[in-house]
């Protein structure tokens, strides 16, 4: 069983609301100024906590062409690019890191970053995040595991890209080298994903593998609908890549949220959450008041006394204050004892048994 705890004011663990992340990425297309929109948008939708990504093309590649250096997928978003160049438009110049941080903080997020090697780390604790994420491209980078997991800090892990004993490796890494608070997200690394290849099903399965894990979903979507599905599953971290406007264009803007739709994310997963409630197999003290509408027996058309009951002058009808519908056959034939007037509920003491 996973423990409670916390990244920055907000606790993380089974029966605490979803913690939405949310995922700027390479969308500050080069502008600070952008970037400090995005923050702003991100709080007002609601989200919990604010990431970026800490690299320079240098820390992640070498400006090199030929075989997988270049991006030859027709399909990619990133088609005809060497990785080097990919990383230079998409990265987040360190010198911003703080002001955003700062900003971050200020509009009542947290924030912290994905470390892509151990020279971020350094750089990240000068600034001194609450968390780490690791990509799914970094997990079997186990100098970076190494140096993330002795800050003691939460660290958080994607899934994408690896087969389970890889992904069971990393973990039980992370354990070794001090980390105590994990969160695996289940993720598909493909952008952007679709619906059919997300396999939310799987949470279930990760809670039973890393019982001592948290488990959370890193959505490349579209839409919210594969979150809400993975919270009701056992999810209780989300992370979505965001931008301002899609039609703005940015690196990642084609598989991520606006404002509105992250605004609804916060919302719907929170409402999912909730929903979920406990086992309940009788009906509820908030429903006491609505029992009364369901039908009972009641007298349709004015009864004398020592009249038989028939399907002409008793019913089954709205409200619920007469005798249960169940017993309607029973009566049928019987005679009333008293006279009852058209509108009453029969009861059981106006019935000659």
């Amino acid at each position: 069983m996973s423990r409670d705890f916390k990244i920055g004011e907000f606790t993380i663990g089974a029966n605490h609301k979803p913690f939405i992340i949310a995922e700027m990425s390479g969308n500050h297309n080069g502008d600070i100024k952008r970037a400090l929109k995005l923050v702003k948008a991100a709080a007002d939708a609601g989200a919990h906590a604010l990431k970026l990504q800490t690299y320079t093309a240098d820390t992640i590649t070498i400006n090199h062409t030929g075989g997988l250096f270049d991006i030859t997928d027709k399909n990619s978003l990133w088609f005809g690019k060497n990785l080097y160049e990919l990383y230079q438009t998409a990265h987040t110049p360190w010198e911003w890191h703080k002001q955003i941080f700062d900003y971050a903080k200020e509009l009542g997020m947290t924030a912290f970053s994905s470390p892509f090697d151990e020279t971020a780390v350094d750089f990240l604790e000068t600034l001194d995040v609450p968390a780490y994420k690791i990509a799914s491209f970094e997990s079997n980078h186990f100098p970076l595991l190494k140096k993330v997991a002795q800050t003691g800090k939460p660290i958080l892990i994607s899934s994408g890209t690896s087969n389970i004993d890889e992904l069971q490796e990393s973990v039980s890494y992370l354990k070794e080298c001090g980390a105590k608070d994990i969160i695996i997200f289940k993720c598909t690394s493909t952008y952007p994903a679709t619906a059919e290849n997300t396999n939310v099903r799987t949470i279930p399965e990760l809670k039973n593998i890393f019982e001592d894990c948290t488990i959370g979903l890193s959505d490349h979507t579209m839409g919210i609908g594969a979150s809400i599905a993975a919270v009701t599953l056992g999810a209780r971290v989300i992370e979505k890549h965001f931008t301002i406007a899609r039609s703005e264009g940015g690196v990642d803007s084609a598989f991520s949220l606006e404002p509105a739709e992250l605004k609804s994310l916060v919302v719907e997963t929170e409402r999912a959450f909730l929903s979920l409630g406990e086992i309940q197999l009788n009906s509820q003290k908030s429903e006491q008041a609505s029992r009364q509408f369901k039908r009972s027996i009641y007298v349709i058309k004015d009864i004398v006394k020592g009249e038989e009951f028939t399907a002409e002058n008793i019913g089954v009808i709205r409200p619920g204050d007469g005798i249960a519908p169940k017993h309607f056959e029973a009566i049928i034939g019987k005679k009333s004892a008293v006279a009852i007037a058209r509108g009453t509920p029969l009861k059981e003491d106006s019935i000659i048994h």
